[in-house]
């Protein structure tokens, strides 16, 4: 159980960066990250170590499909996409890019801003293969398991977000 416990304390922080991302609600995102972990424990924990990592990532995208069906079925409007992020919401992200001077974190902080606020406009299956490659660094086939899909259309799926990204930055950075 030690094992499982340290297995899950290395991934909760970009656990909740890839659910905030998703939801936009530091609640609703942690209440998934949550889940995905009582599933993993519940259901895997007798499971080889090495499987975790994958287990963990198909709980965790399920969950965040879940969210998604529920609020269709609720008809809940996105309001939070109109509002910036403080540093507060950010600081998981930030922390891993602080730069030496306070004029260098300010730019940091702004660009970790521009680029949460890009990935916020993917559209869900983008916004999982970016995550899941770039982030989590998984490989087109991981992914692929993770996501439940062939490994073509992650590439696709990868592709453009990666593309829509580039041309979302580069308008907010001019």
């Amino acid at each position: 159980m030690q094992d499982l416990d340290a297995f899950l304390k290395t991934v909760q922080n970009r656990a909740f960066v890839t659910a905030r991302l998703a939801t936009s609600h530091d609640d609703e995102a942690l209440d998934i990250v949550q889940d995905s972990m009582l599933k993993l424990a519940r259901n895997y924990s007798d499971s080889d170590p090495e499987d975790w990592p994958k287990l963990f990532q198909r709980i965790l995208q399920n969950c965040i499909k879940d969210w998604y069906r529920k609020q269709k079925v609720r008809s809940v409007l996105h309001w939070w996409q109109q509002h910036d992020q403080t540093e507060e919401e950010l600081n998981i992200v930030h922390d891993a890019i602080r730069a030496d001077t306070p004029q260098q974190n300010q730019e940091s902080f702004q660009l970790t801003g521009k680029i949460y606020q890009a990935l916020q406009q993917l559209p869900m299956r983008q916004q999982q293969a970016f995550l899941l490659r770039a982030w989590w660094e998984y490989s087109t086939e991981e992914t692929a398991q993770i996501m439940s899909c062939s490994q073509g259309s992650v590439k696709t799926h990868y592709s453009r977000a990666t593309g829509a990204m580039a041309s979302l930055l580069q308008k907010m950075l001019v």
